[in-house]
């Protein structure tokens, strides 16, 4: 569906949720114009929410608000960003990527990348404990994944020998204030050599050499889980926690009992904590063992 010329989508069968597919790479300058729309559309939508910029971080509306978070790192050099930003660690990983023959460059979106991207993805059916699920796919449907908002993407490579080992889809909103990492992925088993590292320095390059002053890496927390080994890259990267209001509109009966009941919170917000890690160990049990020669992500 579209909510004010942008795509949108809505989650749920019992409570339906509408938001900005896009979110954080698309952006609402009129609310009240997107609720008119979806009240119009005919479709039933319970909720619509939406989430404000990083450079936003007061509430600026007043309609039902709870905290959200985002990962985001802000941009003025890239010096600075080296010298002031990350720890000692990522700063001599992103040299070392460098000194193991890595090499880090802006690409085109052609037929070689996609035929990379593809490689990268079918190296492995599990990473960071879940099955991925971009493995094996067509390589029409990698074009198609990767292809969206080519006008305002900027895609990065890391090379080994001329071998596509890493890449990045970096996606600006319309007004260049903020950036994100819609993909970032690297192959594990050249992972010695910290490409990842060297496509995060890349990103904070891009990003300066073009003024956008903030790049974002999805969540910094999930749920009640505050912490992982993700986490903690992000951290060391210079990215940090920065909550900003989201915003959950009733439009429907139903959605205003969802709403009052927190019946519009995902199954992670609900579920212990204990309960949750637990459940995480045993799929990285099982999949080590339906992989046993797998490497962990």
């Amino acid at each position: 569906m579209q909510i004010c010329s942008k795509e949108g989508v809505i989650e749920g069968k019992f409570i339906r949720i509408a938001r900005l597919d896009a979110e954080g790479y698309d952006s609402l300058d009129d609310p009240e114009v997107a609720l008119a729309a979806l009240r119009e559309s005919g479709t039933r939508v319970d909720l619509f929410t939406f989430i404000q910029r990083l450079s936003e971080t007061s509430p600026k509306y007043s309609y039902p608000m709870e905290l959200d978070n985002m990962a985001a790192l802000p941009v003025s050099t890239f010096d600075h960003w080296m010298t002031k930003q990350i720890d000692f660690k990522a700063r001599n990983k992103a040299r070392k990527a460098a000194k193991n023959g890595v090499v880090v460059r802006e690409v085109p979106f052609d037929d070689d990348l996609v035929r990379g991207i593809s490689a990268i993805y079918d190296e492995s059916p599990v990473r960071q404990g879940m099955a991925f699920w971009h493995y094996r796919k067509e390589l029409e449907a990698v074009r198609r994944i990767n292809g969206t908002f080519l006008e305002r993407s900027i895609f990065i490579g890391a090379f080994f020998e001329n071998i596509l080992i890493g890449f990045v889809k970096l996606v600006h909103n319309e007004d260049r204030s903020q950036a994100g990492l819609m993909q970032i992925v690297s192959m594990i088993q050249h992972r010695d050599k910290a490409p990842t590292n060297a496509l995060i320095a890349q990103a904070v390059r891009s990003c300066a050499d073009r003024s956008i002053p903030y790049l974002w890496y999805a969540n910094f927390s999930y749920g009640k889980k505050q912490s992982d080994t993700l986490a903690d890259f992000k951290r060391h990267n210079g990215f940090q926690k920065v909550e900003l209001p989201r915003y959950y509109i009733p439009l429907t009966v139903t959605g205003r009992i969802a709403l009052r009941l927190g019946l519009h919170r995902k199954t992670n917000e609900w579920v212990p904590e204990p309960m949750a890690a637990s459940y995480r160990r045993i799929r990285s049990f099982w999949y080590e063992k339906k992989f046993p020669r797998l490497e962990k992500a």
